[in-house]
């Protein structure tokens, strides 16, 4: 055991005299999903994790928490023993794991006679108490940001709802009202009239739905060309035509045949028909495209905010790929960035908080459109292995400088202006990503290529009720009594 405790590295500095005086702690093993202590209840021993990997969670308002992970080498513990709390968390193993438990009583005697020992741990303790505030307040505001983003969504989805609704009523009123027109016209119109009448129409309605946006000098010339038309034909008010006609294809020389093939004395009433028909259309049609965007982003903020799910389920990654660029949508069309999608098909849905990635891809593509500026690309690209899905997302920026590649992920650490960023939404991502859900997060960087590379696992191990955590506890419990 001492060769083990000296791999340790807060036991490091101690002599073999020293060391001989924390051996009597307890050694458990505990398998994946298997509980070391639960939180709320009494706190008795100082841990050390020889092998594997003890993730800390906290309940919070029926939803779990991650707050930390702990590794092979690394110890956990000290904060409520310090703080004379109970655990405020629940320690679960995430992978085969070997256990040092050192009793309370030998805790405070190894901090009492071993400085560099007490050095070091109130070290980590101060730091994991700033960790756990930042993380608590960062919590709160995620919470506050979801029940807003829920609230609004469903207050902006009845009006929604309505308006949709409401536009398609349209359509048939404005159908109807056509009859109307065309019968006050029809009557002066013989059948071989009326046919080519009706089929104008629809080729009309048809261009009108199908041609590309003009350039505007290109639109405006043609609408002077037809407006001159009309005027020399004596159309009153021809210019209140020529932009709709113009969007539909009609042009002079089609003017012409219109002309030859309807009476004179109904021409004028015939364009007026026309041109009312088309930009009622147009407007019917905007009003649909309105309320159908209203609708994807109401869907798309209450699927990002998962406010009415549990905190663990069945999550579809591309599902808040989607979503998150959805909400970002307004910020990369005012910078003109491109956006591409990669996705691997029939990709396999995982095991995950969904709300939390969420936020992890809000982070990683913010900062790709506050590095690239204006008129850049941004590839978001997916693809799966055995065990895990990987999600890339890769900017053409101007890159990250390599001296502060390894810093990126420090709390507090940023390269904006003062007041532009916090310095935490990389921190916040790589927590989320390596604490919350056992993954990886990496980034590669150089000049026009920045790509950060998020791996998670499709499954994570959930509690096992019995578990032999609790036996082991019982164990401990025993030694103490």
């Amino acid at each position: 055991m001492i060769e083990k405790l000296r791999q340790i590295s807060i036991f490091q500095t101690l002599t073999e005299d020293e060391l001989r005086c924390f051996v009597n702690g307890t050694e458990i093993w505990l398998e994946p999903g298997e509980f070391l202590f639960k939180q709320g209840e009494v706190v008795k021993y100082f841990y050390i994790v020889l092998e594997g990997a003890i993730k800390l969670s906290r309940g919070i308002v029926n939803k779990e928490i991650v707050l930390a992970a702990y590794d092979t080498g690394t110890f956990f513990g000290e904060v409520p023993l310090l703080a004379g709390t109970l655990h405020l968390a629940s320690g679960l193993a995430t992978r085969r794991s070997h256990i040092y438990c050192l009793h309370e009583n030998d805790f405070w005697q190894m901090i009492t006679i071993c400085p560099t020992v007490r050095k070091i741990i109130l070290g980590h303790m101060a730091s994991r108490m700033q960790e756990l505030q930042l993380l608590s307040q960062q919590h709160e505001k995620l919470i506050a940001l979801g029940t807003l983003s829920a609230g609004l969504a469903h207050e902006l989805n009845n009006p929604a709802s309505a308006a949709n609704r409401a536009a398609g009523q349209l359509h048939n009123t404005i159908n109807s009202l056509d009859s109307v027109a065309f019968k006050a016209i029809e009557q002066y119109l013989s059948p071989t009239q009326r046919e080519y009448l009706l089929e104008l129409k629809r080729d009309a309605i048809e261009q009108a739905a199908t041609l590309n946006i003009l350039d505007p000098m290109v639109q405006m010339d043609l609408e002077d060309k037809l407006t001159y038309w009309l005027d020399s034909h004596n159309i009153t008010d021809g210019w209140k035509f020529a932009s709709t006609l113009v969007v539909a294809g009609v042009n002079p020389q089609k003017l012409e045949v219109i002309s030859k093939q309807l009476p004179t004395n109904i021409f004028t009433s015939v364009l007026t028909w026309l041109e009312a028909t088309l930009a009622t259309g147009g407007l019917l049609k905007v009003l649909d495209q309105g309320t159908t965007r209203i609708s994807e982003i109401i869907r798309a903020i209450k699927d990002y905010s998962y406010m009415d799910r549990a905190s663990l389920l069945r999550v579809d990654v591309h599902a808040g790929l989607d979503n998150t660029l959805t909400i970002l949508s307004y910020k990369l069309k005012k910078h003109n960035i491109i956006v591409t999608r990669e996705y691997e098909p029939n990709m396999p849905c995982i095991q995950a908080y969904g709300s939390a990635l969420n936020q992890v891809w809000t982070n990683l593509i913010d900062n790709a459109i506050d590095a690239i500026g204006d008129k850049g690309k941004i590839l978001v690209r997916t693809s799966s292995s055995k065990d895990y899905v990987i999600v890339e997302i890769v900017d053409n920026g101007p890159g990250i400088p390599l001296e502060i590649q390894s810093r990126i992920f420090e709390p507090f650490f940023t390269t904006k202006e003062v007041g532009a960023g916090t310095g935490l939404g990389l921190e916040i991502a790589y927590r989320i990503v390596i604490n919350q859900h056992n993954g990886d997060i990496r980034c590669f960087s150089e000049p026009g290529n920045t790509r950060f590379l998020v791996h998670l696992p499709t499954e994570q191990h959930e509690p096992i009720i019995p578990t032999k955590g609790d036996r082991h506890r019982e164990r401990l419990a025993e030694l103490v009594r």
